[in-house]
């Protein structure tokens, strides 16, 4: 691989998120990366499109990034919700027989067969929802009944739990074909109380490839810290040295 060509690093969000959280992360990343933040619809600059609350939404939304054809090797991140949308996205290449990522970053969110009090609140009460936000740090104070975050951010927020909850359980389903084999790192925040280290650690049998684990400082949010990106830069940097052997391998082994 060309040392002009960088990783790409495709980066998802968290739920009611766009991309504003991974705007600092080239100063962190280092050399021989490239972050893409992959913007979903109904928020910053599509905002005014339809929100996607379902798998076949979403693939139709997202795959054609993926489905390109490409010698030079990628890497997805995504954080909480954005976790759930990139093993999915991954799983649907495996399953059509295309390249996927030489790896799959995983970071705050609890595998689809574990409890997952976020998504499994998706159709809870305000009043429930709003406890759990605030339970972890993601209603701000300014929040006021009625004002602009309830009107804006909490409607996009509860269809992205939606989201969370649909991909979930579509992830329980058997897998066409062969086992997804990609290598993963799985990243858990050490303060997080939705994901915690030991829950995250079962994401190994998520994949029979290579799985690595690791924990950062910081709660469920962790991606707006230094230790993640810093962390993928890093990764990015051993597929870039292993491209020769990993260009074409993707998500099939």
């Amino acid at each position: 691989m060309s040392d002009e060509q960088p990783v790409r690093l495709h980066c998802f969000a968290h739920a009611g998120a766009g991309v504003s959280s991974f705007f600092g992360w080239p100063r962190d990343l280092g050399p021989g990366t490239e972050s893409l933040p992959m913007l979903l619809p109904g928020r910053e600059a599509r905002r005014r499109e339809p929100r996607v609350t379902g798998r076949e939404a979403l693939l139709a939304d997202v795959m054609d990034t993926f489905t390109r054809p490409s010698d030079v090797p990628y890497v997805m991140y995504g954080h909480s919700l954005g976790a759930l949308i990139a093993y999915t996205v991954t799983r649907a290449l495996h399953e059509a027989g295309l390249p996927g990522p030489a790896l799959l970053a995983l970071g705050a969110c609890p595998p689809p067969d574990a409890a997952s009090e976020l998504s499994d609140a998706a159709g809870a009460s305000e009043d429930r929802l709003l406890d759990l936000l605030g339970g972890i740090g993601a209603l701000p104070e300014w929040a006021a009944p009625g004002g602009l975050w309830h009107r804006a951010v909490l409607p996009v927020l509860r269809d992205d739990l939606t989201l969370a909850h649909a991909l979930r359980a579509h992830a329980r389903e058997p897998l066409a074909g062969t086992p997804l084999s990609v290598p993963m790192l799985v990243v858990s925040g050490a303060d997080d109380p939705l994901a915690r280290p030991d829950v995250m650690a079962d994401w190994r049998r998520w994949s029979t490839g290579p799985v690595v684990t690791r924990t950062v400082p910081g709660d469920h949010f962790f991606v707006r810290g230094h230790a993640l990106p810093r962390l993928l830069g890093r990764a990015c940097r051993v597929v870039r040295r292993l491209a020769p052997d990993r260009a074409t391998a993707g998500a099939n082994g």
